[in-house]
């Protein structure tokens, strides 16, 4: 299979879309509460579930010192409840215990991997949730890989068929230049959502069709 060309599909992603530039979304905390209220829900939900807690507690040492049950309360429309309570509850107290303030700067101070260490000793905390603090919060390359990503990703060539999800975000760091690894994640996401699908992806009208080395195993 020959090598896909990154630069070209970013150009056509963002002919397409077009461009996105970097824009911090919540503080790192906030940022790594929203990830955990996103897990397998849509951002709706999410956002609201967010918007519920900060309304009912208010600040995140109020959170860490909440019961999960009042938690899971304030967060129930984002679906999951109980189970996202623990992970907010004790990834924000190990915050509280390892932190001042709950002040994630520092991590500007590190190189991706050992940010994304850190983040990752955290209870609940895992890949996509640390690269998703680094990259949004913090301002730092990490690419996180959701399932548009990864869906996308393998079917351009990007990564490999056999590649884990885990393994695929040092994998894209290692392809995607540091100053585009933003747009490309954001636009990946935009690309799979609007038209590489999960189960009917829209090949036929696809930016990237001639590009694709999917474009025939869904084409006949």
């Amino acid at each position: 299979m020959p090598k896909p060309d990154v630069e070209l599909i970013l150009s056509r992603l963002i002919g397409a879309y077009g461009d996105r530039k970097w824009k911090r979304r919540l503080d790192p905390v906030g940022e790594l509460v929203q990830t955990i209220l996103s897990q397998n829900t849509s951002d709706i939900n999410s956002r609201r579930a967010f918007k519920s807690l900060m309304d009912e507690l208010g600040a995140w040492h109020r959170v860490a010192d909440a019961g999960t049950g009042q938690i899971a309360d304030a967060i129930r429309s984002g679906g999951l409840a109980e189970v996202k309570a623990r992970y907010i509850k004790n990834a924000l107290m190990a915050l509280k215990k390892q932190t001042t303030g709950f002040d994630l700067q520092f991590l500007k101070k590190m190189d991706v991997d050992a940010a994304r260490h850190w983040l990752l000793n955290l209870p609940g905390v895992g890949m996509k949730t640390a690269s998703c603090v680094l990259l949004f919060s913090v301002g730092m390359p990490a690419f996180p890989v959701d399932t548009h990503v990864f869906r996308v990703a393998r079917r351009l060539g990007l990564i490999g068929s056999k590649l884990s999800v885990d393994d695929a975000h040092p994998a894209m760091e290692k392809l995607v230049a540091a100053e585009n690894i933003y747009r490309y994640h954001v636009l990946l996401i935009e690309h799979g959502r609007r038209t590489c699908k999960a189960q009917h992806p829209l090949c036929r009208k696809c930016i990237l069709a001639e590009v694709c080395p999917s474009y025939k195993l869904f084409v006949k």
